[in-house]
């Protein structure tokens, strides 16, 4: 459960105070390499001499201490003047540039200072000066400076990407495309910006060839830095006192908030057809389920960066919509996202829609797992309500063990799966994922499981469906009669979703029907805990991929049917009945609403949840065994022509 974290304003003052050492940085430091290796020698072209590629040190264990080159001079404002043909002149965007990294840089020193005053850090550096530290007390200090080496280059680089990302549009499409970072030290803070300045001025001097470049070519290098640290602080000790609190920069309208990239809250530019309710015919139980969930978003407190909802549980983070093609998947993600996008302009809040497509699959290595992590992070962003699809996922994340998956699908499955319950998902609310297919069998078992509720989109079932839809895509340039029917009547979304909630008191995929009846025969009624862990464990020995996991999800899928109300329209019309409300007040609210939960339920939901696996399960069975029939009959025919051929 996600808590709320103590937010800590950075006064002016502080920061300020350190724009002096800040542009001393910038101005020029000698440092030798430790770790990188520049690919080759190149000269500064400009007005100054310091070399623009040197070479380094070997990285070979046990060559450093024998093989240390002198130091180099860094001067990233000379390398940003040089990237305009001599110019004697800056620009406004070199300008612009150099006064975000300097504003950084004053940003992570303060925020370092916090972090010494809050820790034993600063005793121990006083007593490390005054030559006073007990030796057993070293590596105490070596773990203390190592995290602040860490908090010091990503806040560094957070702030730089939130300062630049106005400005990304301004170098039209260009893309800077960057392998690694290398130079990345932790010996203590100073170091670690020193090495992460001169690692930046290399990567301008390779891909900054004029003004244009210089704000892609730094966000692509912040953005793999800030990816590396976010890796190395898994294993690093000593964390917690920075990643307890939030930081507020309030002139830049800046929040840290631990190792989580800040983005700047600007709503995405929807280009769709939003649909309403009535138009999505059919899908009752997916189509209650996502007018619920947008309405749940918008309960998010941007203040407290928590909703109360996922404090209270019935909070849908992922979702998975399956169903054949032209059953209305679409027509679902139109609908809730034209929903969002309405609430979000009502309430005054920025919203934000992506799209994972198969464009973001790329043969360039680790290119499609950045793809899928700027995806995630857009969406993430705890300063807007998201919603994130990824359509004909079965198309986009390869299988694991699957040799028809391309690396870069693997790369994407490896990325949504960290990302969806990973150890360092914080769910706080604010955004959904929904997970579309048409061949959910073809979807990684363990990522498919990651999905916390089950959207089953069958389309038009009944009569009355069927009408309602070809009267619908009809259209008005008509006269004919509708007939003894009343439109849309068959859509009424409480009658339906309870007409089908009820449908899974008993389950209806034949494997799953024998278990049941096996379990019902053996011990009766399914009335109490036990006798539903007894059913659980009978789905477990029948299909051995009915983990743990599963039964979270179907917890998580009670808690929303405790959930079973939808916020009244007119909380979503006038925002101060309920979205401008303290976050005390709205949980409270929304508390009184909730139901209790009821055997019905929870009962409903295994079946319906077992239904979906043993569903997926059969399809890819089904689908294996056609291949190897298709298969043996080639080979059948291949030896037919062959003896006739040869005979």
């Amino acid at each position: 459960m996600t808590t709320s974290k103590n937010l800590m304003e950075l006064r002016e003052q502080d920061i300020r105070a350190h724009y002096k050492t800040a542009f001393q940085l910038l101005e020029g430091f000698d440092h030798a390499p430790r770790i990188a290796k520049p690919a080759a020698e190149t000269v500064s072209a400009g007005r100054s001499d310091i070399p623009g590629r040197r070479a380094f040190r070997s990285t070979t264990p046990g060559l450093a201490a024998r093989n240390r080159l002198r130091p180099a001079v860094v001067s990233i404002v000379e390398r940003i003047e040089d990237a305009d043909d001599d110019d004697p002149l800056i620009s406004a965007r070199q300008a612009t540039v150099l006064q975000a990294l300097r504003r950084s840089l004053a940003v992570c020193n303060a925020v370092v200072n916090q972090y010494e005053e809050q820790t034993r850090l600063g005793e121990l550096i006083r007593l490390n000066r005054e030559g006073r530290m007990d030796p057993g007390q070293s590596q105490e200090f070596s773990e203390y400076l190592t995290a602040a080496a860490l908090i010091a280059m990503h806040v560094f680089a957070n702030m730089t990407t939130f300062l630049l990302s106005n400005h990304a549009g301004e170098a039209g499409d260009r893309e800077v495309k960057l392998d690694e970072v290398k130079e990345v030290l932790t010996e203590n803070p100073a170091l670690g910006l020193k090495g992460a300045l001169w690692e930046l001025e290399h990567v301008l001097a390779d891909h900054a060839r004029d003004d244009e470049d210089l704000v892609p070519a730094i966000m692509a290098y912040c953005e793999l830095l800030m990816e590396e640290i976010s890796a190395r602080v898994r294993n690093a000790a000593r964390l917690e006192p920075f990643t307890a609190v939030s930081y507020r920069v309030e002139s830049d309208d800046f929040t840290i908030d631990g190792f989580s990239p800040a983005r700047r809250a600007r709503s995405s530019t929807l280009v769709m057809t939003f649909k309403k309710p009535h138009e999505v015919v059919g899908n009752h139980i997916a189509k209650y389920q996502s007018l619920k969930l947008a309405k749940m978003l918008m309960a998010y407190d941007f203040q407290r960066q928590l909703n109360p909802f996922a404090e209270l549980g019935g909070f849908i983070f992922t979702f998975m919509g399956d169903g054949k093609p032209g059953t209305g998947k679409t027509t679902l993600i139109q609908m809730m996202a034209g929903l969002l996008n309405e609430y979000c302009q009502n309430a005054g809040y920025p919203f934000r829609y992506a799209n994972l497509s198969t464009e973001s699959i790329d043969s360039y290595q680790g290119k499609s797992a950045q793809n899928a992590k700027a995806f995630i992070r857009s969406v993430l962003d705890p300063h807007v309500i998201g919603f994130g699809t990824v359509d004909d996922i079965d198309q986009i994340a390869g299988k694991r063990g699957d040799r028809q998956s391309s690396a870069g699908q693997q790369e994407i499955t490896a990325v949504l799966m960290e990302s969806f319950a990973g150890a360092n998902t914080v769910v706080r609310g604010n955004c959904t994922f929904g997970m579309f297919s048409n061949y959910p069998e073809n979807v990684d078992d363990a990522l498919r499981q990651r999905a916390g509720a089950r959207f089953l989109v069958d389309g038009p079932q009944t009569r009355d469906d069927y009408i309602d839809i070809l009267h619908l895509l009809l259209g008005r340039n008509h006269d004919i009669p509708v007939g003894e029917h009343e439109l849309y009547a068959a859509q009424e979304i409480r009658k339906a979703v309870a007409a089908s909630y009820e449908a899974h008191s008993q389950p209806k995929e034949p494997g799953l029907v024998k278990v049941w009846e096996q379990v019902e025969g053996r011990i009766g009624e399914l009335d109490t805990i036990a006798k539903m862990g007894t059913y659980l464990k009978a789905i477990q020995e029948a299909d051995e991929r009915f983990t743990g996991r599963a039964i979270k999800n179907i917890t998580d899928a009670v808690k929303v049917r405790a959930m079973d109300f939808e916020l009244p329209d007119e909380w979503m019309e006038d925002p101060a009945l309920f979205l401008a409300k303290d976050y005390e007040t709205k949980k409270n609210m929304i508390a009184e609403l909730a139901k209790p939960i009821t055997p019905e339920m929870v009962i409903q939901e295994i079946n319906r949840y077992a239904d979906s696996e043993f569903r997926y399960a059969g399809s890819s069975d089904e689908a294996a065994i056609s291949q190897m029939v298709r298969d043996l009959g080639r080979q059948a025919e291949a030896k037919r022509r062959y003896l006739e051929e040869n005979g």
